[in-house]
């Protein structure tokens, strides 16, 4: 009889491990259901019908309360997390440093996102459809979000 109540509890061992720590149908999961099925296999075979009926009945009843206490709430705070994360992303380009009109030097080659520098900030650019090349100056357009739209700046020379 305790080769029956070890496979079970190894079973039962292996879907808490299935549930709290590996997602997913996995070997810790098929092995569970496994040893389960060993355990009760071994009481109907070994023991009799009448304790192969308690071992099934009592392995089920088990089964549930274990899946039931893992499943609830408050057994996954102490698996969680619990921080919150309250940074910001400064946005150059929404500031008042950048205003349409303004020239800059792109970085990066925009295709047709890249980084540009302007007024002396490094901002995500967006050119109007065309490829801008590395180091080629550029003008502001228009300010979208994050993104400052430039297009080619043209010499009127």
């Amino acid at each position: 009889m305790t080769a029956v109540i070890v496979l079970i509890l190894i079973g039962l061992f292996l879907f808490l491990v299935e549930f709290l720590l590996i997602p997913g149908i996995t070997i810790a999961g098929i092995g569970g259901v496994g040893f389960l099925i060993a355990g009760i296999v071994i009481a109907y075979t070994q023991h009799g019908s009448t304790v192969g009926h308690i071992t099934l009945i009592s392995t089920i009843a088990l089964t549930i309360f274990v899946i039931s206490m893992a499943l609830r709430s408050k057994t996954w705070k102490y698996f969680m997390l619990n921080t919150n994360v309250d940074g910001k992303v400064e946005n150059p380009a929404s500031s008042e440093t950048i205003k349409p009109g303004d020239t800059g030097v792109t970085i990066s080659r925009l295709s047709p996102m890249g980084k540009a520098r302007i007024n002396g900030l490094v901002v995500e650019a967006k050119s109007t459809g065309d490829y801008i090349d590395q180091k080629t100056e550029v003008e502001v357009i228009k300010i979208d979000g994050s993104k400052v739209i430039v297009k080619p700046k043209i010499d009127k020379t």
